[in-house]
């Protein structure tokens, strides 16, 4: 994102108050400007979290990317759309952040960019995923079973079924990460939110 001479102006200037209470229209004018240009932004900072799970194997067979990559890679090969490829690539995003919570640090990322199966999906799929091992690490491999009245149930079962579970072949021939940066740069690019929830 190029910002022009007006919008770069307005980057440079930072407000003065020292707590909310003192804040004025202008300075929230100038820091709405500011969100915008943090945003052009989110697509490298993605990119460069899932270049950091490039190095980390974690005792598995491929390293944390390379899973990523080969979810992506299958939903692909599989006519997966490209939102649904995007949540493939970055489910685990949050593995070398938060190990026992990165479902939720995955989700967190993607809710503003995906459809509501999309969010449950990448919220639940390392419950999901631990039907398939949950047995060997002394956990209920059934508890997926408690989101059973989901509309998202079955469609989350075959994420983990079809692409998650399978993804750890250090012999499968995934596509590269630069490969699927312009679904990543299409996805959380600025746009225009109005009416969209912030937190």
């Amino acid at each position: 994102m190029t910002l022009d001479a007006s919008t770069q102006d307005k980057s440079d200037t930072r407000a003065k108050f020292t707590s909310f209470g003192e804040s004025t229209k202008a300075d929230w004018d100038n820091i709405m400007v500011q969100i915008e240009t943090t945003q052009a932004r989110v697509a490298d900072r993605l990119i460069e979290q899932l270049e950091y799970l490039r190095h980390d194997y974690g005792g598995f067979p491929v390293n944390r990317l390379e899973h990523c990559l080969q979810t992506a890679t299958r939903a692909e090969r599989d006519g997966r759309d490209e939102e649904y490829i995007l949540c493939a690539l970055v489910h685990d995003i949050g593995d070398n952040l938060s190990p026992y919570n990165h479902a939720a640090v995955a989700a967190a990322i993607v809710e503003p960019a995906v459809s509501k199966a999309n969010h449950w999906l990448v919220a639940h799929h390392g419950i999901f995923q631990g039907y398939f091992f949950w047995q060997h690490i002394g956990l209920d491999p059934n508890a997926r079973d408690n989101f059973r009245d989901s509309e998202y149930f079955d469609y989350t079962a075959e994420f983990c079924a079809k692409y998650d579970q399978v993804a750890f072949d250090p012999d499968y021939k995934s596509a590269p990460l630069e490969h699927f940066e312009p679904i990543i740069r299409k996805f959380f690019a600025p746009r225009d939110r109005t009416g969209e929830k912030i937190n």
